[in-house]
C-alpha cells in the first residue's frame, strides 16, 4: 500500500505528520472517542441514536512562555471534547460533514490552536464506518469578535394569536415593531379553521407544525415585510439585516436535540420555548396567556397589539 493511501485510512495523524512541513508544530489529538446521537438525513435515521466515532488532532502554536505544567497554558483535551458534545447538542444534524465543519471551527477559536484534523464515522450503517474527514486551519474560521457581535443579537419575539392575526390594526403594529432597536421574529399558532387528525402521534406532529407554517405564510401574505424562515440561519441573517421574520418551526422544532417539551398545538408555549432559544430580550404575548419562560414575557390584549 502506497503512503498516500496509508495516510487516508490511517489516524488524521498521519495527515497531520504528513503536511507539517519542515517546522511541525506541537499537537494534541483525541482517538476513538464514541458517543450515541440522533443524526442522519434519512427519515430511517429520525427517532433513532447511532454510534459515532471521533478522531481530532489539533496543531497548536508554540506559547511565547514555558508551560510550567499549568492547563491553562496550554489547549487542553477537554477543549476538543467540550466542543463535540457543544455541537452535538446545539440542534439535530442531518450531515456528517456539517458536524465536523462546526466542531472544527469551535476548536480554531481556542488561542493556540493553529489547524485541525477532524474524522468522524458512523459505526451502525452497515458492516463498516461511514465518515468524513476534514481539514481546517486558522484562516478557516470566522473572527472571533464578529461572531460575539452576532450572538449579542437578542430579538424581540411577538406571538400573535389568531385574533391578533387578522386585526384591522396589524400594519401599525408593524410599524411600531420595525421602529424599534431589537430585531423581530413574529410567531404563530394553529389556524382558527379546522386541523385534520392522526391516530398517529408523530404523524399529528407533524401536521400540526404544517399547520402553523400555513398560518405563518398567512401572516406574510398580510404585510410584504414579513419574511416567513425556518432555519436558525436564515434568522440570524434576517436580524443582522432588520428584516421582519415570521417564524415557521418545523425544521427547528424537529431538528432540536432536547425538543419543547410542550404540545405543539399551543402557540404561545411554543413560542416561550422558542424565545428562550433565541435568547430573546423579551417575549410579547398578543390575545393570549404568557407562557413559562426564561426571557421576560409581556402579555398584551389582541385589541391593544405589541
Amino acid at each position: 500500500m502506497s503512503d498516500r493511501i496509508s495516510q487516508a485510512f490511517g489516524h488524521p495523524l498521519a495527515r497531520a505528520v504528513a503536511l507539517s512541513g519542515d517546522d511541525p508544530l506541537d499537537r494534541i489529538s483525541v482517538r476513538d472517542h464514541v458517543t450515541e446521537v440522533e443524526i442522519g438525513a434519512f427519515q430511517s435515521e429520525r427517532g433513532t441514536s447511532q454510534r459515532l466515532r471521533f478522531n481530532v488532532v489539533v496543531e497548536v502554536a508554540r506559547s511565547d512562555s514555558p508551560a510550567e505544567d499549568d492547563v491553562d497554558r496550554i489547549l487542553s483535551y477537554d477543549k476538543v471534547t467540550e466542543a463535540i458534545a457543544a455541537e452535538l447538542h446545539a440542534e439535530r444534524l442531518n450531515l456528517l460533514e456539517t458536524l465536523a465543519e462546526r466542531i472544527a471551527l469551535r476548536v480554531l477559536h481556542e488561542p493556540l490552536a493553529v489547524r485541525v484534523y477532524v474524522r468522524i464515522e458512523k459505526l451502525d450503517r452497515g458492516p463498516g464506518a461511514l465518515g468524513v474527514e476534514i481539514v481546517r486551519s486558522r484562516d478557516d474560521a470566522p473572527l472571533a469578535a464578529e461572531e460575539a457581535k452576532e450572538a449579542g443579537l437578542h430579538p424581540l419575539v411577538v406571538f400573535l394569536d389568531a385574533r391578533a392575526l387578522s386585526s384591522p390594526n396589524l400594519p401599525v403594529w408593524l410599524d411600531r415593531l420595525a421602529a424599534g432597536v431589537a430585531p423581530v421574529i413574529l410567531t404563530v399558532g394553529l389556524p382558527a379553521s379546522a386541523v385534520p387528525e392522526s391516530a398517529a402521534k408523530l404523524a399529528q406532529r407533524r401536521i400540526d407544525l404544517l399547520a402553523v407554517e400555513q398560518n405563518a405564510w398567512v401572516l406574510a401574505g398580510r404585510d410584504p415585510r414579513c419574511v416567513v424562515v425556518n432555519t436558525r440561519t436564515e434568522l440570524d441573517w434576517a436580524m443582522k439585516h432588520g428584516q421582519i421574520s415570521v417564524w415557521a418551526p418545523s425544521k427547528i422544532v424537529l431538528d432540536a436535540v432536547d425538543g419543547p417539551g410542550v404540545s405543539v398545538r399551543d402557540g404561545a408555549a411554543l413560542a416561550g420555548w422558542f424565545a428562550d432559544l433565541m435568547e430573546a430580550r423579551e417575549l410579547v404575548v398578543v390575545g393570549a396567556a404568557a407562557p413559562e419562560s426564561a426571557v421576560p414575557v409581556r402579555a398584551v390584549s389582541a385589541e391593544t397589539g405589541p
